[in-house]
């Protein structure tokens, strides 16, 4: 519990932040989900109130101007918003109340609990968009880090404080494979960012891929596929905020974040909003601005890391997707999840061939890196020939390595294959890696 002595420390530095006058403006027309209005004098990403005829309060966010009028849109919706209606601004803009009582808590996208539990009593308050560690802040990632699956541990080794990617087309099982990384990888603190997700979803996330255990050290952000573009914006921004708020401690923290795509369809759908031109595929430039920002909020810091995997929608299946594309230059790798493995119930279905970790080299040993290569190697054999084995044109004996490629198949495939409830220790992984590399 708070002591009252406290309370009033966090009203006076609210007070502190925000300006000691109200900038008052009026509702001159609402499009969809935008509303223009003659004033306040207000920023961009600057909160505001509007205040309808019923004296409900809407808040809102501003998010450009047109000509001398200002654009703003609301965090629900417009629903109630009339001509003429008061709009206030807040003198600041979004922020959230962080603190150790976030943990085991499930909150929505404005830090109110959704868990029906009491809200948390928290001592203080960082802005949502804050600002970006500079290069020299940063340590370099020497530290490997387990996962608990074994594919990754394997062949695509990463380390604390590094930033994945994990690609997938719809129904692979990205949000499957985020399941298993957030119950087995070895973190202080897990923070799960679940941005645009589909209601039924969330419940099962909770008790299936976290349950009691992983809960109580996660603290999860929840915007659902309904709400409004600025509150599926807003849960990763929070997430970000809350694991940048455990990392300052010194602790290593798992920032979990599904999905990057639905993050960058928010952005898309403001930037339109606010008059941006669109480009491919209809992002606007503000898109991939946003995303950079949000990427590089994780690291590995002098003080406490933020090890990050994000998990990126590829439509159709399309490695060649702008945003796709776009995010593979800004992360430390990415792991592709493909669907002809998935349907021949290859799990997980990483297709190690497109997959990278760019910090492998710098986490591993000589040893492991020679074992993983091998196990590529002969993987990339057997791809190049697949079509002449299925139709039974090859002959045996006509190509040494392919014929060592297809006898080493069905073990390399039992060896990276794990079921989504098994844990697979980083030790054991690399003994059994040694065991398969010596045998083949």
């Amino acid at each position: 519990m708070i002591e009252p002595r406290e309370h009033l420390g966090r009203y006076f530095a609210r007070l502190e932040r925000m300006q000691p006058w109200r900038w008052r403006g009026k509702v001159l027309e609402s499009i969809g989900q935008t509303v223009e209005s003659a004033g306040p004098l207000a920023s961009v990403g600057e909160g505001c109130e509007i205040l309808d005829q019923l004296g409900k309060v809407h808040l809102a966010e501003v998010i450009g101007f047109r000509g001398s009028n200002v654009l703003t849109m609301p965090v629900d919706s417009t629903e109630g918003v009339r001509f003429g209606d008061a709009v206030l601004a807040l003198g600041s803009g979004p922020e959230m109340e962080v603190g150790a009582a976030l943990m085991g808590r499930v909150l929505n996208a404005l830090g109110q609990p959704i868990d029906g539990k009491r809200p948390p009593a928290l001592k203080s308050t960082l802005p949502l968009d804050g600002p970006v560690r500079l290069p020299l802040s940063r340590a370099p990632i020497k530290v490997p880090l387990g996962t608990g699956i074994r594919v990754i541990d394997a062949m695509l080794a990463v380390g604390r404080g590094q930033r994945v990617g994990i690609f997938g087309g719809s129904g692979v099982g990205k949000s499957t494979m985020i399941g298993m990384m957030t119950r087995n990888t070895e973190a202080d603190v897990t923070v799960v960012g679940l941005v645009g997700e589909r209601g039924r979803e969330v419940g099962e996330f909770i008790e299936e891929s976290l349950g009691k255990e992983g809960l109580a050290r996660s603290v999860v952000i929840v915007s659902t596929s309904d709400q409004s573009p600025i509150m599926r914006m807003r849960a990763a921004l929070a997430a970000a905020t809350v694991a940048e708020c455990f990392a300052e401690e010194g602790k290593n923290v798992l920032l979990v974040l599904d999905s990057l795509t639905r993050f960058a369809m928010a952005a898309r759908e403001i930037g339109l909003a606010a008059g941006e031109p669109p480009t491919a595929k209809g992002y606007t430039p503000s898109v991939f601005n946003r995303l950079a920002r949000l990427v590089e909020r994780s690291g590995n810091f002098l003080r406490g890391s933020i090890t990050a995997f994000y998990t990126v929608l590829m439509e159709g299946d399309d490695q060649q997707d702008p945003l796709v594309d776009a995010v593979r230059s800004l992360i430390d790798g990415h792991v592709v999840l493909s669907r002809a493995l998935a349907a021949e119930g290859w799990y997980p279905p990483v297709a190690v061939l497109d997959s990278i970790s760019r910090l492998m080299p710098a986490v591993t040993t000589p040893a492991h890196r020679e074992q993983a290569a091998l196990l590529r190697k002969l993987i990339a054999i057997h791809a190049r020939s697949e079509d002449l084995i299925r139709i039974g044109a090859y002959k045996a004996g006509a190509d040494a390595e392919l014929d060592r490629a297809i006898e080493a198949r069905p073990l390399i495939r039992d060896f990276l294959m794990q079921a989504t409830e098994d844990r697979a220790d980083l030790t054991e992984t690399l003994r059994r890696l040694a065991q398969l590399a010596a045998r083949i």
